[in-house]
């Protein structure tokens, strides 16, 4: 006959220190649902003889063990931090950009308490949000005005309802692209009510071809970046200037998506690399060369939080402002604390050391060996464990200049007994997770993309599998 007296009352095992601690972390009711199931789940253990459960204390034992376990796995948050060492700066699948310091300071501040979303401390009178970061922008592009929105696909959407609804917009066959997330550039300006007319072919478009679309109902010429592909061979493109000028000829706005949001900015140690400049135009560039507005991401190149950045001429910016699908699209006081304190560090000149996208871009491959040569020198102390470095690349992601690759080195690491597959699921399984990548059958870290701080505690955990 089982004998279930062993198996403590839940009054009982609600007087236990450990018990106490639960119901402090995770809540009376919680932790009294997770007891339940935890002695319903010893009681079947007794019942088909499991002898690992025969007295008080083993009972109690394992209910507290597995209500705690359960516990912590309600609880634990899906959002977690982890250690990207894929080598991919702004990986969309682990959140883009990392942000600055200073970003991170400021949004705490903002978050913490209230804020001047839409209030005027000057006048003491309802404010409008729409108004933030619109200087700094200016300042780093060069535009009249600027407004955000909570994605780039946002800001294009925004723009073309509140630009171009029910009228035409010219766009070259060669830029009808799909980005990740199923983003097709077509049917974003379906749902905008503009009405798509194409131009040129895939691979050659000219600025005759636009010229000859241009009619009565045509409101925009859009220019938009390839994003996450790139066309080689015999192709053809219309200079953003041939556009512009064009556009004046006929009185038609010109606009582009610029997708990346570059903001060119001088590195401590030299400029941006040259692959990054053949394939990314810079926002200030196309501002220059007359553009109506251009709209941008604010978490790749730029290196700040999820935003879509509209900057450009004020008449069109205002438009957009008023536009009704604004109050839908627009961005909280934390996105805005983030983005100002960002462009901050770009007005200052410290964003090329303090901004993490723009640091992990202009990294060398000399300062990366230094530090994998470190990491593998420790990891290799431990026993069972192998780790060398060797040549590979970087990648810039997010759609960002697409087929760059930046040199880097690679601290390769093998466990005695543990294939390739097995050890970088062990690593993703680990608190903080560390996001690796295999080639040639063996897990590699690129520290490129690890926060130099880091590299202690990847050793660290590393070492404790």
């Amino acid at each position: 006959m089982p004998d279930f007296s062993v198996i403590p009352s839940i009054d009982a095992l609600r007087q236990r220190p450990a018990v106490r601690a639960l119901e402090a972390e995770f809540g009376a009711d919680a932790t009294i649902g997770a007891l339940r199931a935890a002695a319903a789940a010893v009681r079947g253990a007794i019942e088909s003889g499991d002898a690992a459960v025969t007295t008080s204390e083993a009972a109690t034992a394992r209910i507290e063990g597995d209500a705690a376990s359960v516990l912590r796995d309600v609880f634990r948050p899906s959002l977690q931090p982890v250690i990207n060492a894929t080598g991919v700066v702004i990986h969309t699948n682990l959140g883009r950009a990392p942000l600055a310091e200073a970003a991170i300071d400021h949004v705490a501040a903002v978050a913490r308490g209230y804020a001047s979303l839409e209030y005027d401390l000057a006048r003491g009178t309802r404010g409008r949000r729409d108004v933030h970061a619109d200087a700094l922008l200016c300042r780093v592009t060069g535009a009249e005005s600027a407004v955000v929105v909570n994605n780039n696909a946002a800001a294009t959407m925004i723009l073309l309802a509140a630009v171009a609804t029910g009228r035409e917009v010219i766009v070259s066959r060669g830029e009808l692209v799909e980005i990740g997330g199923g983003f097709r550039v077509p049917e974003v300006m379906a749902q905008s009510g503009a009405v798509l007319r194409e131009v040129g072919t895939t691979n050659k478009t000219r600025a005759a071809d636009y010229a000859a679309a241009i009619n009565d109902r045509t409101a925009l010429i859009l220019r938009v970046h390839p994003s996450n592909f790139r066309i080689d061979g015999f192709t053809e493109r219309p200079q953003l200037t041939e556009l512009v000028t064009l556009g004046k000829k006929f009185n038609v706005a010109v606009a582009e998506d610029l997708g990346s949001g570059y903001l060119r900015c001088q590195a401590p140690d030299g400029a941006m690399p040259d692959a990054i400049e053949r394939t990314e135009s810079a926002v200030a560039d196309s501002i220059v060369a007359g553009i109506d507005a251009c709209c941008f991401s604010g978490d790749k190149l730029l290196g700040g939080p999820q935003a879509g950045i509209i900057v450009g001429r004020a008449t069109i910016v205002d438009r957009v402002r008023r536009h009704p699908l604004m109050r839908a699209l627009r961005v909280d006081k934390m996105t805005y604390a983030a983005l100002e304190a960002t462009l901050a560090e770009y007005v200052a000149g410290r964003a090329p050391a303090t901004v993490p996208v723009q640091r992990m871009l202009t990294m060398t491959a000399d300062e990366i060996r230094v530090r994998a040569e470190a990491l593998a020198t420790a990891i290799g102390r431990t026993r069972g464990w192998r780790a060398t470095i060797v040549e590979g690349a970087s990648a810039i992601g997010g759609g960002s200049a697409p087929g760059v690759q930046l040199p880097t080195w690679l601290v390769a690491i093998v466990k005695d007994g543990t294939s390739a597959n097995a050890l970088e699921e062990r690593l993703r399984r680990l608190t903080p997770p560390v996001v690796a990548r295999i080639e040639r059958d063996m897990v590699v870290l690129d520290l490129r993309t690890v926060m130099p701080p880091q590299d202690r505690l990847v050793a660290a955990i590393i070492q404790a599998l």
